[in-house]
Parts: C-alpha cells; structure tokens; sequence
C-alpha cells in the first residue's frame, strides 16, 4: 500500500490518497470487479454510508493539502468520484490503513469468502 500527497510534484491534483500495490490483492480485486463487484458492493452498501466514507476520506486527502497551496486541489472522495463506486482496490486500500470505508468492508468479505489468501492483508480483518 501507498499513501500519495494530494498534489503531486508538477503541481496535479491526486484525488486517491491510498493505492493497493500487492500484486495479489490486486489481482483478487481485480477478478471481483470483472464478475460485476463495482455493481454489487453500491447494492450492498446503504447510499448514506458510502457519501459519509466519500467525505471523510476527501476530508483527510484535503487536510494533507499545504496550508500555502494555491494551486488546483484535488476533488471527489474515494477514488476521486463523491458518489457511487468508482474503484473497489481504492475502497479496500482505504480500508486497510483504517478508513471506515463500508465498501472496502464489503470488498474483504468478498475475499474472505473466496478461500484464504495471507497474500491479501486485512482480508479477515473485522469492521
């Protein structure tokens, strides 16, 4: 996992705080997107929770912005959207470092239920 600034060195606005790196949390997400997970994780999770996480996780990305900054700033919650789901491995990233992110929640009960994999980290975790 990575935490990014929010503004990169040449100036842009990074509106994802947390990426996933492991190659096989990746991957498991990535087979969890392709069978429709997107779809299903903003079905499963209340509309309330998933605006609640969207502007928490903008609210401390934003409270990391140089209090000089004067350049554009990064917009939008996880993954830089401020509704619905836009990427499940920035939910779960988020999840992981201790956002209370209700669909990274619902992502590592995804893959908790696929088997056991010590390769994804978190992935018993409880919320």
């Amino acid at each position: 996992m990575i935490r990014n600034g929010p503004v990169l060195d040449d100036g842009t606005p990074m509106p994802t705080r947390y990426w996933l790196v492991g190659k096989q949390a990746r991957l498991a997400i990535d087979r969890l997107e392709s069978a429709g997970g997107v779809s299903a994780a903003e079905a499963a999770v209340a509309p309330a929770e998933l605006e609640r996480a969207h502007r928490e996780y903008a609210a401390e990305r934003d409270a990391a912005v140089p209090a000089a900054w004067e350049g554009p700033r990064p917009t939008g919650g996880v993954g830089g959207t401020g509704r619905g789901v836009k990427c499940l491995h920035a939910h779960y990233a988020w999840y992981l470092v201790g956002g209370d992110d209700p669909v990274g929640r619902w992502v590592a009960e995804q893959l908790a239920r696929s088997g056991p994999n010590p390769a994804v980290p978190g992935a018993a975790r409880s919320g």
